[in-house]
């Protein structure tokens, strides 16, 4: 499992949570491991893209700067969040 910082970690719950409720989803219990697009989180593309947005909003932080990075997992986003970009 990934070692994930509390509070990004809490940002991520707290707004895929909002995204879920917006379309009328319940968002079930996330870890680090919660795959995003495929392990059963009721999110698509769009939704990941408009929560990486948010993130970059609420951060200050943009680690896609130089590129994309590479993040399957809940724990692997916040992990970006945490590291030097």
């Amino acid at each position: 499992m990934t070692n994930h910082p509390a509070p990004i970690f809490a940002l991520i719950a707290e707004e895929l949570g909002r995204i879920a409720a917006d379309k009328g989803e319940v968002l079930p219990p996330l870890t680090a491991d919660s795959r995003f697009l495929d392990g059963g989180l009721p999110i698509d593309s769009l939704d990941l893209a408009t929560l990486l947005v948010v993130l970059e909003q609420r951060t200050g932080q943009d680690p896609f700067r130089e590129g994309f990075r590479q993040f399957t997992t809940v724990g692997e986003l916040a992990a970006l969040y945490t590291v030097p970009a």
